[in-house]
């Protein structure tokens, strides 16, 4: 059984690769470019989107053979090469293709609406694209002005990549003396090293070895991040939001009152969050409960899994569920399409991948643990919800936004974590370590991440009103809101307060992190509707994954049942918290 990714599935060899990338070049780059001045002629008009058409398969294509290979091996040069090859030809297309938007709203929308209603095809794909071209219209600037601001493009993300070179190209890892022996603390050791570390003392020395590199570059950290909010305050005078939250979920139209609601419900309902803490404060012994002790287990699961036997319960906790959703489970992690084990140079962490019309692929780092049989069960969502996708939509239409994507994939880690709860093996320590772990996502996944958006939000407040924006102003805010949710001071634990500076979503992609609070909302509220038996509860879920990007995504959250306009709907997450910690005191105490 091979557990390695075939992308000859994508190309049979380099060359062909080359060929379609030659052709990317040489036929659609150019071509993009002759429609300019044409978009008022329907022909002209219909023949930009068969384009469009063909680009958008063509592309993905090269895009996800060539990044495939980079992230098995990110030493291998030549893939390295091949993928930074596959993005110039896209910023090469990006540039000419500049004047589009501008153009077509020049038309107008009631010339596009006929040219659409003449071919009902291209409507059916196009359609939702063009209405939300024309819903943003005031914020498209004229064709100069997109183009000036396209090449500024490259200016605008040098934030992002100053704080990649900082903190991946230049990081060095620090060394120290653990029990007797030097241990390197790095990016990827350091939770596993403080779960492992007895003695306070070592797990402060721990956390502070690896965010000391934070702490020496912290006023570096603070101008990035300075500079990645001008960057983002700048476009949005440019195009005329009233802030830059405005900006972020205007394009999704996403309600600022979902946003607000979030931050309220998780900032203010974390009475269960602070008890939990007190909880493990009591049960682990610890004179205090630092941030950095929230990698300690209040019990161990040393159990290993292979593989496969991951796969057999993962397939055996859906059995509950229709048989096309299971088939579809078969399906995402057959061979060749799921690249199981760490290897030399590969990428860490795990995700799922795919394009229009493509098979989806997952990437693991499998190393039998139980947290990697929930990492199979999360990655095939996202691969299940990738084929509903494709299978119901043309291919504009197939692309989700991550607003929903996160929705499939933590349905399925819901599941499981109740399959395996119910299993009648499980001891008592087996129970606390699931119970931990279901705890500890709301933890991460709900109140950390609502945390940070907050974060972000009132820094970017700051920004808007011209305040300067350091390192001490930004360690200051995140030290008031730890307090307000944990109730935790990490002014006492040194350097936990440059945490912003830890958090690369600040950094790359502003106002992206509380879309996992809202996902885990929903797919909470999804499968309890599931779990509970009610009618047509799971048609909802298959009919979101259907959707793919056919409507904004909270209309089409709420067309499967989870209206996010309510405040209501997010305390679903307390609830299930206090639930959950109440049944955790209880094991504890027996």
């Amino acid at each position: 059984m091979t557990t390695k990714w075939d992308l000859t599935n994508l190309y049979e060899n380099e060359a062909a690769f080359e060929k379609d990338l030659k052709k990317f070049k040489e036929v659609y780059v150019p071509k993009i470019a002759t429609f300019e001045g044409k978009l008022g002629e329907e022909k002209s008009f219909i023949d930009y989107l068969q384009t469009e058409r063909e680009v958008n398969l063509l592309l993905e294509k090269l895009y996800l053979y060539a990044a495939g290979a980079s992230d098995l091996d990110k030493r291998d040069i030549t893939a390295n090469e091949r993928a930074a090859k596959v993005i110039a030809a896209m910023n090469a297309y990006s540039s000419n293709a500049s004047y589009i938007d501008p153009e077509v709203l020049a038309v107008g929308k009631e010339k596009i609406d006929s040219f659409l209603d003449h071919n009902p095809d291209y409507k059916h794909e196009f359609d939702f694209a063009f209405d939300k071209l024309f819903r943003g219209q005031k914020h498209v600037l004229s064709s100069y002005g997109e183009k000036l601001l396209s090449s500024f493009n490259n200016l605008e993300a040098d934030g992002a990549e100053l704080y990649s070179l900082l903190t991946v190209a230049d990081y060095k890892a620090k060394t120290i003396n653990l029990e007797g022996k030097e241990v390197e603390v790095n990016m990827s050791n350091w939770h596993t090293l403080i779960e492992k570390a007895e003695k306070e003392e070592d797990r402060a020395r721990i956390f502070e070895s690896l965010y000391s590199w934070y702490d020496e570059h912290k006023n570096v950290y603070g101008q990035i991040y300075n500079t990645v909010l001008h960057a983002e305050y700048a476009e949005m005078k440019a195009r005329g939001y009233s802030s830059i939250l405005e900006e972020h979920l205007f394009r999704n139209n996403i309600p600022l009152s979902v946003f607000h609601n979030l931050i309220e419900v998780a900032s203010t309902d974390n009475a269960s969050l602070k008890k939990y803490y007190e909880l493990r404060k009591k049960y682990l012994h610890l004179e205090k409960h630092r941030s950095y002790d929230r990698f300690l287990q209040l019990a161990k699961s040393d159990k290993k899994y292979t593989y496969e036997e991951a796969k057999d319960i993962f397939f055996d906790s859906l059995k509950a569920f229709p048989e096309d959703y299971q088939k579809k489970a078969r399906e995402v992690t057959k061979e060749g399409y799921v690249d199981v084990y760490p290897s030399a140079g590969k990428r860490t962490g795990a995700y799922s991948t795919g394009g229009a019309n493509i098979h989806p692929y997952i990437l693991l780092n499998f190393e039998g643990t139980l947290d990697d049989v929930f990492t199979l069960a999360h990655e095939s969502g996202h691969s299940i919800h990738t084929l509903y996708s494709e299978e119901s939509q043309p291919v504009a239409k197939q692309n989700y936004t991550i607003f929903v994507a996160e929705i499939a994939s933590t349905f399925n880690e819901h599941n499981l974590l109740d399959y395996l709860l119910k299993r009648g093996d499980l001891s008592k320590n087996d129970k606390i370590f699931l119970l931990q772990k279901a705890i500890d996502e709301i933890c991460a996944t709900f109140y950390r991440q609502a945390l940070f958006a907050q974060y972000e939000y009132e820094i970017s407040l700051l920004a808007e009103k011209d305040e300067p924006i350091n390192y001490q102003v930004l360690s200051k805010k995140m030290i008031e809101l730890y307090k307000q949710y944990y109730g935790i001071d990490i002014h006492e634990e040194k350097v936990k307060e440059l945490v912003w500076a830890y958090i690369p979503h600040l950094f790359y992609t502003p106002f992206y992190v509380y879309q996992y609070a809202t996902s885990f909302t929903a797919s909470m509220l999804l499968y309890q509707n599931v779990k509970e038996g009610k009618e047509g509860a799971f048609d909802k879920h298959i009919s979101l994954l259907k959707m793919g990007g056919s409507d904004y995504p909270v209309q089409e959250v709420m067309k499967a049942g989870v209206d996010f306009t309510k405040k209501e709907t997010f305390y679903s997450c307390p609830r299930r918290m206090d639930e959950l910690v109440k049944e955790l005191e209880k094991l504890l105490e027996e």
